[in-house]
């Protein structure tokens, strides 16, 4: 697991070295691709969804007002204003705020509470990365129904043709397409508000909405209807955690300018044009989204709506990518095998796996439920839990860390929490609908989260039983131990004692090499740490030295070029006379106390199947000894 950091452990800024105009632009490719694509189906899904509504001008205003105010509160204000301060060395999402939090904050009575709402958090997003590329995109090519019913018959196999081509296009990276992603939203919005302004000309009444009178008069009206129609309303807003999460690729202030300038004006412009096209035709609710646009343009629009939503499923695989590989730093998840896709770039890596385990999850999804209106019932849960979880995270945030004044923090507190509360509440009415499938996703991936990290606790317990004090050791080897010329780093999670690989090999080859390194390679709860506070050296004594190697949660470890870069500290390590000793642990699972049978078992079947050692530090494959153990949990 991460150890506390100091407070000056990591880089203050790793944001690109642009100007805030072109930062802002791509943030419109990568952060606002799934809240961009909501107009697809929000509002269609509020009256023609699992709980069907009439289309009535009070409950058209009632909505749109509903939307709007949403926008406002919850994006702009809680997301935008606030969470965005909220961020680790400039890093934001569930891990970066849970590690925000444990590192400042000490221990303390609800930290373990806390720890499991952020790793569930984490769950919850895996069920949201798997059905917004369904959703987007069946949405999207669904728009050639609006041109001709017989289109109907070619949309699932389309959307499964784009969905494949997306996945597998993956191992080459996003650098090149990336650049231009940028620019297609920023067509793509302002598409959206030249329809929606068109319409509100025709229709201007429904510039009404915007007060909240009209939401406030709907829910009193028919305060069951409109319960039940929140579950598809809070779609408007889905994307709005990526905009805290993907602060590390943009910065704050571009995000800002992005969302304040373009996206939310746009979207709402786009909201209201739907909604006037409500008042004046309501048998539009078939698809307000693509009907909202003039005969000769809707072609154009499936193709433009399409080329949006696998932009928008692009920044949800990348960002499953990053919060895996955070998983991983923190001792959340197995070792998996990590590419990186660009040489210039390190945010943009490439995890084999994850694609393919998504993409199955995204093609079944879409053979499941067949259209977007049924997978709408499955989304949903899994955004409105993790913004409920956020909530109860910023609450220690304003009182803990920021030291609001207790009210203020109470009162901004419990708007937030009611809100995200009926929002999440609303969700799970659709729970047989299809709601349960995201939910599902989070108790599997929460199961194998918290059973890898305690696993892994218990496994360091159990292998320090073994371990021999330091001066026991080095009095030992002082005196009959053969010595040889060479250097063996021994890679131990232990930064105490002496590891039993060492203890193993001695015992077995009756020899000791002339220069000796215990190696950690410790993960601070910081996303990146300077290169200067990198390497720690403590002599031992006898040739033996400890060597602790630091490294950030959204750092990959490189153990050789980190040792070459700090030989002053080390020493030389010459390549043909140096050996790297890894551990492979064989886990038994046994009645001894600790986890339940059943997922001692998960957790041997997960160390089996993780990667090695040697390919996660970047080890080279010839100077590498594997040394196997048995350890009994």
């Amino acid at each position: 697991m991460a150890e506390a950091a100091v407070p000056d452990a990591s880089s203050p800024d790793h944001h690109p070295k642009q100007s805030t105009a072109w930062l802002a632009l791509g943030a419109l490719g990568v952060v606002f691709g799934d809240i961009g694509t909501s107009p697809l189906y929000a509002l269609h899904e509020s009256f023609a969804g699992h709980h069907q509504m009439p289309v009535e001008a009070m409950r058209v205003m009632g909505v749109v007002s509903i939307i709007f105010w949403t926008m406002l509160l919850v994006v702009t204000f809680k997301y935008v204003t606030i969470m965005m301060r909220a961020d680790n060395k400039g890093e934001g999402g569930s891990l970066s705020l849970l590690a925000l939090i444990s590192r400042n904050s000490g221990p303390g009575r609800w930290t373990a509470g806390l720890t499991v709402l952020g790793v569930f958090a984490t769950a919850l997003f895996f069920g949201d990365a798997m059905i917004t590329p369904a959703v987007s995109v069946l949405s999207a090519v669904e728009g050639l129904e609006v041109l001709s019913p017989g289109f109907a018959r070619y949309v699932l196999p389309v959307s499964i043709a784009i969905l494949v081509g997306l996945f597998m296009i993956q191992s080459r990276g996003t650098e090149r397409v990336g650049a231009i992603f940028g620019p297609i939203m920023l067509v793509y919005f302002a598409v959206l508000a030249v329809l929606g302004l068109l319409a509100i000309l025709q229709t201007p009444d429904i510039l009404l909405s915007l007060s909240p009178v009209y939401g406030a008069r709907f829910i009193a009206s028919d305060p069951g209807t409109a319960f039940l129609a929140l579950g598809s309303i809070v779609l408007a807003v889905t994307g709005a955690e990526t905009l805290y999460a993907d602060m590390s690729h943009f910065g704050r202030r571009p995000i800002r300018m992005a969302w304040l300038i373009v996206a939310f004006p746009t979207l709402m412009l786009n909201y209201l044009g739907q909604g006037a096209l409500l008042l004046a035709n309501p048998a539009a609710i078939e698809s307000p989204f693509y009907l909202l646009a003039p005969d000769a343009w809707r072609p154009a629009m499936v193709i433009l709506a399409t080329v949006a939503t696998v932009i928008a499923s692009q920044a949800v695989i990348t960002g499953a990518f990053s919060v895996m590989r955070q998983a991983v730093q923190l001792g959340l998840f197995p070792r998996l095998h990590v590419l990186h896709t660009s040489a210039r770039a390190e945010g943009q890596i490439y995890l084999p796996l994850v694609n393919w385990a998504l993409l199955c999850a995204v093609v079944l999804l879409v053979l499941s439920f067949k259209t977007s209106s049924n997978l709408a019932s499955a989304y949903g849960i899994a955004v409105t839990g993790t913004m409920l979880i956020t909530t109860v995270m910023l609450a220690v945030v304003l009182t803990r860390l920021w030291h609001w004044p207790k009210p203020l923090a109470a009162a901004l507190i419990f708007v937030f929490a009611t809100v995200d509360g009926v929002y999440f509440a609303s969700n799970l009415t659709k729970f047989t609908d299809g709601g349960w499938f995201p939910l599902l996703v989070a108790a599997v991936a929460f199961t194998m989260l918290t059973t890898w990290a305690k696993g892994r606790t218990l496994i360091r317990k159990r292998l320090a039983e073994g371990n021999m004090p330091v001066e026991i050791f080095v009095q030992s080897v002082s005196k009959d131990v053969h010595r040889v010329r060479g250097t063996a780093i021994y890679l131990t999670a232990q930064s105490e004692g002496i590891p039993p690989s060492l203890l193993h090999n001695l015992k077995h080859n009756q020899v000791l090499h002339e220069h000796v390194i215990l190696l950690t390679v410790s993960v601070l709860n910081v996303p990146w740490v300077k290169e200067h506070d990198r390497v720690s050296v403590d002599e031992l004594g006898c040739g033996l030295k400890r060597v602790i190697l630091r490294y950030g949660f959204s750092e990959d470890p490189d153990i050789p070029a980190a040792l070459a870069l700090a030989k002053d500290k080390v020493g030389p390590l010459p390549p043909m006379s140096t050996s790297y000793f890894i551990s492979r642990q064989t886990v038994i699972a046994s009645a001894r106390p600790g986890m339940a049978l059943w997922r001692e078992k998960l957790f041997g079947w997960m160390v089996r199947n993780s990667a090695t050692a040697m390919e996660f530090f970047k080890l080279p494959a010839n100077r590498v000894v594997e040394l196997g153990s048995q350890v009994q949990i």
